[in-house]
Protein backbone atom coordinates (compact mmCIF):
# COMPACT_ATOMS: atom_id res chain seq x y z
CA UNK A 1 0.00 0.00 0.00
CA UNK A 2 1.41 3.56 -0.83
CA UNK A 3 0.25 6.48 1.24
CA UNK A 4 0.24 9.68 -0.42
CA UNK A 5 0.23 13.13 0.98
CA UNK A 6 -2.46 14.80 -1.24
CA UNK A 7 -4.05 11.77 -3.16
CA UNK A 8 -5.96 8.68 -1.69
CA UNK A 9 -3.80 5.47 -1.11
CA UNK A 10 -2.64 3.25 -4.06
CA UNK A 11 -2.67 -0.90 -3.10
CA UNK A 12 -0.13 -2.86 -5.13
CA UNK A 13 3.15 -5.06 -5.24
CA UNK A 14 6.29 -2.97 -5.72
CA UNK A 15 9.61 -5.46 -6.11
CA UNK A 16 12.42 -4.05 -3.69
CA UNK A 17 14.94 -2.87 -4.62
CA UNK A 18 13.93 -3.13 -8.43
CA UNK A 19 10.75 -1.54 -8.20
CA UNK A 20 12.50 1.55 -5.72
CA UNK A 21 14.21 4.10 -8.56
CA UNK A 22 16.02 6.95 -8.31
CA UNK A 23 13.05 9.18 -8.97
CA UNK A 24 10.13 7.32 -7.90
CA UNK A 25 8.83 3.94 -7.57
CA UNK A 26 7.37 1.16 -10.16
CA UNK A 27 3.70 -0.13 -8.50
CA UNK A 28 1.95 -3.00 -10.04
CA UNK A 29 -1.72 -2.60 -9.12
CA UNK A 30 -3.91 -5.73 -8.65
CA UNK A 31 -5.34 -5.33 -11.57
CA UNK A 32 -1.94 -5.42 -13.45
CA UNK A 33 -1.42 -1.59 -14.40
CA UNK A 34 1.98 -0.68 -14.05
CA UNK A 35 1.72 3.00 -12.27
CA UNK A 36 5.06 5.41 -11.85
CA UNK A 37 5.09 7.34 -8.68
CA UNK A 38 7.26 10.32 -7.68
CA UNK A 39 8.92 10.28 -4.96
CA UNK A 40 7.47 14.30 -3.94
CA UNK A 41 3.69 12.35 -3.71
CA UNK A 42 4.80 9.34 -1.97
CA UNK A 43 4.36 9.49 1.94
CA UNK A 44 5.53 5.87 2.63
CA UNK A 45 5.25 2.75 1.19
CA UNK A 46 3.61 -0.09 3.95
CA UNK A 47 4.89 -3.41 2.85
CA UNK A 48 1.47 -5.53 4.56
CA UNK A 49 0.32 -8.71 5.20
CA UNK A 50 -3.19 -8.93 3.27
CA UNK A 51 -4.78 -6.36 0.80
CA UNK A 52 -7.67 -6.06 3.04
CA UNK A 53 -9.66 -2.87 3.83
CA UNK A 54 -7.57 -2.78 7.47
CA UNK A 55 -5.97 0.30 8.32
CA UNK A 56 -2.39 0.25 7.56
CA UNK A 57 -1.14 4.07 8.16
CA UNK A 58 -2.82 5.36 11.41
CA UNK A 59 -2.17 3.30 13.78
CA UNK A 60 0.86 1.91 16.07
CA UNK A 61 3.65 4.46 14.67
CA UNK A 62 5.45 4.62 18.31
CA UNK A 63 7.37 2.35 20.33
CA UNK A 64 5.66 1.86 24.31
CA UNK A 65 9.34 1.04 25.39
CA UNK A 66 12.70 0.75 24.45
CA UNK A 67 13.00 -2.06 21.43
CA UNK A 68 14.59 -5.27 21.80
CA UNK A 69 15.79 -5.75 18.05
CA UNK A 70 19.20 -4.62 17.75
CA UNK A 71 19.56 -1.75 15.01
CA UNK A 72 18.63 1.93 15.24
CA UNK A 73 15.57 3.40 16.32
CA UNK A 74 14.67 6.30 15.34
CA UNK A 75 12.04 8.81 14.23
CA UNK A 76 10.58 9.92 11.47
CA UNK A 77 9.22 13.21 11.02
CA UNK A 78 6.99 13.84 7.63
CA UNK A 79 6.81 16.84 5.93
CA UNK A 80 2.79 17.33 7.27
CA UNK A 81 4.07 16.75 10.82
CA UNK A 82 3.67 13.26 11.09
CA UNK A 83 5.70 10.89 12.84
CA UNK A 84 7.09 7.90 12.98
CA UNK A 85 9.11 5.61 15.00
CA UNK A 86 11.00 2.25 13.65
CA UNK A 87 14.39 0.58 13.49
CA UNK A 88 16.81 0.44 10.66
CA UNK A 89 19.65 -1.23 10.42
CA UNK A 90 23.06 -0.10 12.03
CA UNK A 91 24.86 -0.85 9.02
CA UNK A 92 25.73 1.82 6.53
CA UNK A 93 26.02 -0.44 3.69
CA UNK A 94 21.84 -1.73 4.04
CA UNK A 95 21.01 2.15 3.98
CA UNK A 96 19.55 2.82 0.57
CA UNK A 97 19.60 5.85 -1.29
CA UNK A 98 16.33 7.25 -1.72
CA UNK A 99 15.44 6.83 1.53
CA UNK A 100 14.51 4.67 4.85
CA UNK A 101 13.82 0.77 5.24
CA UNK A 102 11.60 0.65 8.50
CA UNK A 103 11.05 -1.46 10.99
CA UNK A 104 7.76 -0.47 12.46
CA UNK A 105 6.87 -0.77 16.29
CA UNK A 106 3.90 -2.95 16.32
CA UNK A 107 4.95 -6.77 14.37
CA UNK A 108 2.06 -8.35 14.92
CA UNK A 109 0.15 -5.47 13.18
CA UNK A 110 -0.37 -4.91 9.16
CA UNK A 111 2.50 -3.59 8.66
CA UNK A 112 5.48 -5.47 8.19
CA UNK A 113 7.96 -3.23 6.89
CA UNK A 114 7.54 0.63 5.77
CA UNK A 115 9.90 2.21 3.06
CA UNK A 116 9.58 5.89 3.77
CA UNK A 117 11.68 8.17 0.76
CA UNK A 118 13.89 10.57 1.86
CA UNK A 119 11.85 13.87 0.10
CA UNK A 120 8.95 13.04 2.16
CA UNK A 121 10.80 13.99 5.58
CA UNK A 122 11.42 17.02 7.33
CA UNK A 123 13.86 15.64 9.73
CA UNK A 124 14.98 11.95 10.83
CA UNK A 125 16.68 11.78 14.77
CA UNK A 126 18.34 8.83 16.06
CA UNK A 127 16.55 7.74 19.70
CA UNK A 128 18.77 5.36 20.14
CA UNK A 129 20.95 2.41 19.23
CA UNK A 130 20.23 -0.72 20.12
CA UNK A 131 22.50 -3.91 20.77
CA UNK A 132 25.98 -2.11 19.82
CA UNK A 133 29.01 -4.09 19.36
CA UNK A 134 30.67 -1.46 21.14
CA UNK A 135 29.28 -2.50 24.71
CA UNK A 136 29.78 -6.22 23.73
CA UNK A 137 33.79 -5.24 23.23
CA UNK A 138 33.85 -3.45 26.46
CA UNK A 139 31.99 -6.86 27.94
CA UNK A 140 34.65 -9.17 26.29
CA UNK A 141 37.44 -6.87 27.17
CA UNK A 142 36.70 -6.77 30.99
CA UNK A 143 36.17 -10.23 30.83
CA UNK A 144 39.50 -10.79 29.65
CA UNK A 145 41.00 -8.49 32.14
CA UNK A 146 40.06 -9.91 34.60
CA UNK A 147 41.00 -13.49 33.84
CA UNK A 148 43.69 -14.98 35.76
CA UNK A 149 47.09 -15.56 33.74
CA UNK A 150 48.17 -19.84 34.12
CA UNK A 151 51.62 -19.99 32.51
CA UNK A 152 52.88 -16.20 32.65
CA UNK A 153 51.71 -15.56 29.04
Amino acid sequence: MVARFDRAPLQGFVQTPGGLQADGLELLTPEGTLVQIPYSETKAVCFVREFDNAETWKRNRSFAARPKTAGLWIQLRFRDGDTLEGLIPNNLLQVETAGYSVIPPDPTFQNQRVFVPKEALESVQVLGVIGSPLRRRAKERAAKDNQLEMFGE
